[in-house]
């Protein structure tokens, strides 16, 4: 099977980097179930592709010890190694996982920057056929080109086979294609080339943060990539739907683009651990940290040794604690990582002198007069060395038809500012703690504002924009 990744962002050479895989170079990886090949068809400052060409060990599988068995005959003459599916997954996850996770050591700013993507897939096994492969693909914000094939030409009264050669184009970032062909891919097929565990509940829940809630063909994926776990279906699309922020529930109603939909709390986390792993920290303390959407993505990158996440919610820290399977028994992973209970308007020495700290979302939960006394607490107290802090933007909210003028986007917001608002705070705070302030946005434009706002505060002499 063949996947062919192909950009023409300027220069489309980038993509390059932001794959990890050096275009000169013809590279193998070893996979349990065969052998995994990347390699450069094209390579220029117009248009770079990259293809992943996989090989299954057909015969191999078969002898190994944990082999699905599927009768005599089947197990040596199947479509296991000609077409895209779970096999496809696994060796996306195995080679391209620094690009999916979204990140670019090299080139930070890359890593959520939306380009002109093209994937073509050679092929997958349809079973729904092409209203299916459109109604999965298109609410994503991908163009969809299919072209059947005959299940043999010499013989086309056999009819259609239900294998297609598919290409997908959108402007989106590279680890959203990624991952968006990581769950989607074994959907199509309906199968999986191994036993569907426990954990697999937790994959589909990663992988689809931030979109996969709102697809409107969210109970199928669901079911498709959980094959023969019903119960396990069930409880996804139960966290699934609990997890759908109140304010970005109103999204579902307006005229806004799929693709601004999805990708918001995806550039949100991509933007802020840019400008965490920019400042070279190693030690960070997620403040508010929730349900560990940050934490996640924290302990996927060794750069950082030591993270703590401390929010004012039992529940929410409880439900951090499985999503990041924080047992001890486990090993290593609760090492690098401690989850604590408190509040941002009181000092605490536990979150003291760390390297970075993100405040995520938070602020705007705070009454108004109680703001003195988080500043005190974080930026005279805790004193990191590099603070974020993210915000929605008043301005944006007129996007909502639905929302009334002077409504907030969250029934717990207690203020919402506008761009000179935050920026005139978030300048006082670094003046009155000797701290300098910058200041980026985060997500799409419209009428020259963006969704959020991003401020990293530094002690360091970082110079303000």
């Amino acid at each position: 099977m063949l996947l062919s990744i192909s950009t023409t962002y300027q220069p489309a050479s980038d993509l390059g980097i932001l794959l990890h895989k050096h275009p000169d170079r013809f590279q193998t990886f070893e996979l349990t179930f065969g052998q995994a090949h990347v390699f450069y068809t094209k390579n220029s400052t117009e248009r770079t592709t990259a293809a992943l060409l996989l090989e299954i060990d057909a015969v191999g599988m078969v002898r190994s010890a944990g082999a699905k068995r599927f009768g005599v005959l089947a197990e040596y003459v199947n479509d296991r190694p000609y077409v895209a599916s779970s096999f496809l997954s696994v060796a996306l996850n195995h080679v391209f996982r620094s690009a999916m996770s979204g990140a670019c050591k090299e080139r930070p700013e890359l890593a959520t920057k939306p380009m002109p993507l093209t994937a073509r897939i050679e092929v997958l096994p349809v079973r729904g056929g092409e209203a299916w492969l459109r109604r999965v693909f298109e609410p994503l914000g991908y163009a969809v080109t299919a072209t059947r094939h005959p299940l043999d030409p010499q013989f086309p009264d056999w009819g259609e086979s239900p294998y297609y050669s598919v290409t997908i184009d959108a402007t989106t970032s590279l680890s959203a294609l990624l991952t968006h062909l990581y769950v989607l891919i074994p959907v199509f097929d309906g199968s999986k080339h191994y036993y569907v565990a426990d954990d697999e509940l937790d994959k589909l829940l990663m992988k689809g943060e931030g979109w996969l809630a709102r697809h409107p063909e969210r109970d199928q994926i669901t079911r498709r990539y959980l094959p023969y776990r019903p119960g396990l279906s069930r409880e996804a699309l139960a966290r699934l739907t609990a997890e759908i922020p109140a304010d970005e529930e109103l999204i579902e109603t307006d005229d806004e683009p799929t693709e601004e939909k999805i990708s918001l709390n995806t550039q949100r986390l991509g933007a802020v651990l840019a400008a965490l792993k920019s400042s070279g920290a190693a030690s960070v303390a997620d403040l508010g940290c929730g349900e560990g959407k940050l934490l996640r993505e924290l302990l996927a990158d060794r750069q950082f040794k030591r993270i703590v996440g401390l929010d004012v919610s039992i529940r929410s820290l409880e439900i951090a604690q499985r999503r990041l399977k924080l047992d001890p028994a486990r090993g290593p992973r609760s090492d690098r990582i401690q989850l604590l209970h408190g509040s941002l308007l009181y000092r605490d020495e536990r979150i003291a002198n760390f390297d970075a700290a993100a405040i995520v979302e938070v602020i705007e939960h705070f009454d108004p007069p109680r703001l003195s006394a988080f500043e005190r607490a974080i930026f005279e107290c805790a004193k990191p060395k590099t603070v974020v802090v993210t915000t929605p933007n008043q301005e944006y909210n007129i996007k909502w038809e639905s929302l009334p003028a002077g409504e907030f986007r969250h029934t717990d917001h207690r203020f919402e500012w506008t761009r000179a608002e935050f920026q005139q705070w978030a300048e006082r705070v670094a003046q009155s703690h000797g701290y300098t302030a910058r200041f980026v946005g985060i997500g799409p434009l419209m009428n020259g504002a963006v969704r959020q706002r991003k401020c990293v505060f530094s002690r360091n002499n970082l110079s303000h924009d």
